[in-house]
């Protein structure tokens, strides 16, 4: 009887064991209220993350393109392709404004090309720079103290001499020199830039008649103080303009010089000058006329009744192409040396190559160099 009562109560044990074994395993059954509170949790993550989603979504949108656009560019510098290193804004701009990718990429290659090209030229003009340096101090070792004491005070007394002959010169020429006269009275057929480059050939004019041997006396005739053309001279000319020796007037030249005395010299004249007659107010219509409106300054002379007169560069120069307009500083120059010379095959010299072929006996001596050649070879 006692081992089977033994044997009852273990069964009993195992028994209760695996039921608290399978009642751990087996999960327990939530009530209602429970599962409403972990709906309700489902349903705030979900839409916390829709939410998350969204806000990703519209500030991609709102993103600045300029910002989007430095970073494409960036990405494209990490990689190693062709970028520059410094992009402006209005670069940055126009790369924005690419409709394509592959308008951005041609369109940064020729930023990075242009860039390399300004660091090219910076360099060279650095190592320029140098060689000169190196040069002035390799002459300057070469020299003593002595000869570089001669040569500065050989240097000052020359240009304070130089100066004083040019101002001896233009003021002889003031007194007793032949008048040669600007007309100012064309800044309103002129743009900003066209007036700006007249006044640098005025500049020039007077610098290479003050250079002259036999300088002309110039006048600015018809500039009107606080004009466009006063104001850029004055402007150009600084503190020197009131010591330059020349005359400036407001007045006519008709009202200076009598009208059989001037001669209007305009390219659109049917006369040809043939030779310098020393005599004679040689007129010059300062503007530069980029348009290529003919007949203005020859309109004028023939409203006031004066003479006119053009180069005669189809008897001496084989002309190809463009008009036979001469810039201020040209005309100064080839009057100067027809002053000074009288023989037109030297004063117009001047006269741009670019504009014609060579001079009429240049080429009939080469066509006749030509057909004595092809004569020898005949034979």
């Amino acid at each position: 009887m006692v081992p089977f009562t033994l044997h009852g109560k273990r069964n009993n044990l195992y028994s209760t064991v695996l039921q608290r074994y399978m009642s751990s395993k087996i999960p327990a059954s939530t009530s209602p209220s429970e599962e409403l509170e972990l709906d309700r949790w489902k349903t705030t993550m979900k839409s916390s993350v829709q939410e998350e989603c969204v806000s990703t979504i519209s500030s991609s949108k709102d993103e600045d393109p300029l910002a989007a656009t430095r970073e494409y560019i960036e990405t494209w510098r990490l990689l190693g392709k062709e970028v520059p290193e410094h992009i402006t804004e209005e670069e940055l701009k126009t790369i924005t404004e690419c409709v394509s990718k592959t308008a951005k990429k041609k369109y940064l290659k020729y930023l990075f090309t242009k860039e390399k090209a300004k660091q090219a030229k910076k360099i060279k003009k650095e190592m320029k720079a140098a060689a000169r340096e190196e040069a002035k101090n390799v002459s300057l070792l070469e020299t003593t103290e002595e000869d570089k004491q001669n040569n500065f005070l050989f240097l000052r007394l020359w240009d304070r001499n130089m100066d004083i002959a040019m101002g001896w010169k233009g003021a002889q020429a003031m007194q007793f020199g032949q008048p040669l006269v600007f007309d100012m009275a064309y800044e309103n057929y002129m743009k900003p830039r066209e007036l700006q480059n007249a006044v640098s050939q005025l500049l020039e004019s007077e610098g290479c008649n003050r250079r002259n041997v036999d300088p002309f006396h110039i006048y600015f005739c018809n500039l009107n103080i606080g004009s466009v053309y006063h104001r850029e001279l004055v402007k150009r000319y600084g503190e020197k303009w009131d010591k330059l020796l020349l005359t400036a007037t407001e007045k006519s030249y008709v009202d200076l010089f009598s009208k059989d005395s001037i001669i209007y010299l305009t390219a659109d004249s049917p006369n040809v000058m043939t030779t310098f007659r020393h005599d004679k107010v040689y007129i010059i219509g300062s503007f530069v006329d980029k348009t290529m409106q003919p007949g203005k300054s020859l309109a004028k002379a023939k409203r006031l009744k004066l003479a006119t007169e053009r180069l005669p560069l189809d008897k001496y120069l084989q002309w190809s192409v463009g008009t036979k307009n001469l810039t201020l500083d040209q005309m100064m120059r080839i009057l100067l040396c027809l002053k000074n010379t009288g023989n037109w095959e030297e004063a117009l010299k001047f006269v741009p190559k670019r504009k014609h072929t060579g001079g009429i006996l240049e080429i009939s001596q080469y066509s006749q160099e030509l057909i004595n050649r092809l004569k020898k070879a005949k034979t």
